[in-house]
């Protein structure tokens, strides 16, 4: 998603999704569409590199006669299948200070890939992710990490503010352009798998009807009844709305509008409808792949400290 959006749709970017039961990762399979062959490039991904499932999608594509990249550990099944086919094997390789697999706020793995998949996209023109622009993120990032580091207090620390806001709530990640799309969906990913808290994503101005029984649903007991046994009622989950914005098109030709927004009208909503509000910037200015970085790596701290202060409390 992230590479579609940063290509601003010049190169069609399709996902490929798996099916199967999501509990064995080993029982996972894909399919290319129809429509794959030869002047198709097929890019596989994996933190582990052990999906025989991704394998034999290799093979597929290979009988198909498509192009062929991998980024995964070196080693792996998935890299050695991609060696073999004379394909580029990308190495996916973490740091030796990251905390172990079972660790409560253990990392999970998506920027060694992300950062491999974007120098690839840069290769093939999918998007702009070259020398100056990966050192952009980087600085950015830094950046970030200084605002949101267990250091920083939560008055003052954006990441740790949210995730105030996110306890005992159901965060609806709402976005507005393809670059914050793609950021909120991975950020619901995200809150699933470190401190399993629900949420859900939908852009606008769609989300503005997904989600209107959220924000109009009745919770809780009947007030009127003075009598009733508040024990029997169900932990309530309230829901709160985290706008993601992309930033402007900076393409448009000179004294052209910019194109409507729908931050105002999803503002006046949950406002009308007394749901909490809150917005998820990136400073202005820069390369889309900075306001990326910023967007993904405030929403991976906001999910490490939703995780640990679930761990604390178990």
């Amino acid at each position: 998603g992230l590479l579609g959006a940063l290509g601003d749709g010049a190169v069609r970017v399709a996902h490929l999704a798996a099916t199967g039961p999501a509990a064995d990762p080993g029982l996972l399979r894909w399919r290319l569409p129809r429509w794959a062959g030869p002047l198709d490039v097929v890019v596989l991904t994996s933190a582990d590199g052990s999906e025989s499932g991704l394998v034999e999608l290799l093979d597929q594509a290979h009988r198909r006669g498509c192009a062929l990249a991998s980024v995964a550990p070196a080693g792996s099944p998935l890299a050695e299948a991609t060696a073999r086919r004379r394909g580029p094997a990308l190495p996916a390789t973490t740091a030796d200070h990251l905390q172990p697999a079972d660790h409560p706020a253990a990392a999970a793995g998506h920027w060694p890939l992300l950062t491999a998949t974007l120098m690839l996209g840069h290769r093939l023109g999918v998007c702009d992710a070259d020398d100056a622009a990966v050192a952009a993120l980087a600085d950015r990032l830094d950046t970030v990490a200084e605002r949101c580091g267990p250091v920083v207090p939560t008055a003052e620390n954006p990441a740790r503010t949210l995730a105030a806001a996110c306890q005992g709530a159901l965060p609806l990640l709402w976005s507005e352009g393809d670059l914050a799309g793609a950021v909120a969906r991975h950020a619901v990913r995200l809150l699933h798998a470190l401190p399993g808290v629900p949420a859900l994503t939908a852009p606008l101005p769609e989300a503005l009807t997904a989600h209107a029984a959220l924000l109009t649903a009745r919770r809780g007991g009947d007030p009127d009844d003075f009598f009733r046994d508040r024990a029997d009622d169900e932990p309530e989950l309230h829901p709160r709305v985290v706008l993601l914005d992309s930033p402007a098109p900076t393409d448009l030709p000179p004294g052209a509008d910019l194109p409507p927004r729908a931050a105002a009208a999803a503002r006046d909503l949950a406002q009308h409808h007394g749901v909490a509000f809150g917005e998820l910037t990136a400073a202005e200015g820069g390369h889309p792949l900075e306001t990326a970085g910023e967007l993904l790596a405030q929403l991976d701290f906001t999910a490490v400290y939703l995780t640990l202060t679930a761990a604390a409390r178990s």
